[in-house]
């Protein structure tokens, strides 16, 4: 890496800072002095979007690769399940007794972070989606085992802010959807999936499609919530209409607690095995 060489060339900073002291003139006042890559404007120019694209595809990249994070244990889960505490201010009665699955997802973070530890944090990290809901619980479990969390937020109008137990040096911030969904999946171990809204249902068929295709190797997918899951989805019917193979039905299995969901990672036909790549980086 280039910290470990000498320096040959001017730091990056240095010319930022020569840049603001310049004289004031029209020339220095104007858009165009501005240094290209220390130029907000200029990069949220339309025709700069692949180097946004590729700027957040590497900087969480950078970050969790310089913490020596190996990989991750995903949640996804809804942001409006409640904590069972403040039951009292869900919308629906369904989404009161869903609240069950936010304790749910706290312990089974809180056990998969208490063996990550042992690992000095870099294998079966956690990592949700950084907002409140199944999310926060995941973090907070996390918190609770006394180990490090990821979370992975985006900007939208709503629902946006990062929970408070997610660690700060891992708390990444996305514009596109699509690269936030890489970045859950590239170091993923095992998805653990709660009930939840489109995000949660974009997330899952996200990742049944990759492991289908073959496109990214095949992990536990655990679905909390049989009953939820079913209702909402006829697994069978896409299978006996022929819009997907009897076998993809294998790709995932339902989960009611905590305990359950770790017993399925632990026997998991290819638990032990070694990886020679993190799906997605090469």
């Amino acid at each position: 890496m280039m910290d470990d060489r000498k320096r040959v060339f001017r730091d990056a900073h240095e010319d930022i800072e020569s840049s603001q002291i310049a004289p004031e003139t029209a020339q220095t006042r104007a858009p165009a002095y501005r240094l290209a890559f220390n130029d907000p404007d200029f990069l949220c120019r339309d025709d700069l979007r692949p180097v946004r694209l590729q700027l957040e595809l590497l900087k969480p990249e950078t970050l969790q690769s310089e913490a020596g994070i190996e990989s991750t244990i995903v949640l996804f889960g809804g942001a409006r399940i409640p904590d069972p505490v403040n039951v009292d201010s869900a919308r629906t009665k369904t989404l009161a007794d869903l609240s069950r699955y936010y304790t749910e997802a706290q312990k089974f973070a809180r056990v998969m972070t208490a063996r990550s530890i042992s690992s000095g944090h870099r294998e079966n990290v956690v990592v949700t989606g950084g907002g409140p809901g199944v999310m926060e619980a995941g973090n907070r479990g996390a918190a609770e085992a006394g180990g490090v969390s990821i979370g992975l937020n985006i900007v939208l109008p709503h629902e946006q802010a990062p929970n408070e137990y997610v660690t700060p040096e891992l708390c990444f911030n996305f514009h596109y959807f699509g690269i936030r969904k890489m970045h859950f999946l590239m170091r993923a171990r095992a998805v653990a999936v709660f009930p939840g809204g489109f995000g949660t249902l974009d997330e899952l068929f996200e990742t049944l499609t990759l492991v289908q295709t073959g496109r990214m190797e095949r992990v536990p997918i655990l679905l909390f919530g049989r009953d939820f899951w079913t209702r909402i989805i006829d697994w069978d019917a896409l299978s006996d209409a022929g819009t997907i193979s009897p076998e993809d039905l294998e790709l995932f299995a339902f989960v009611e607690t905590a305990d359950e969901a770790v017993h399925r990672i632990d026997n998991w036909k290819d638990a032990g095995v070694k990886r020679t790549a993190i799906p997605g980086r090469h």
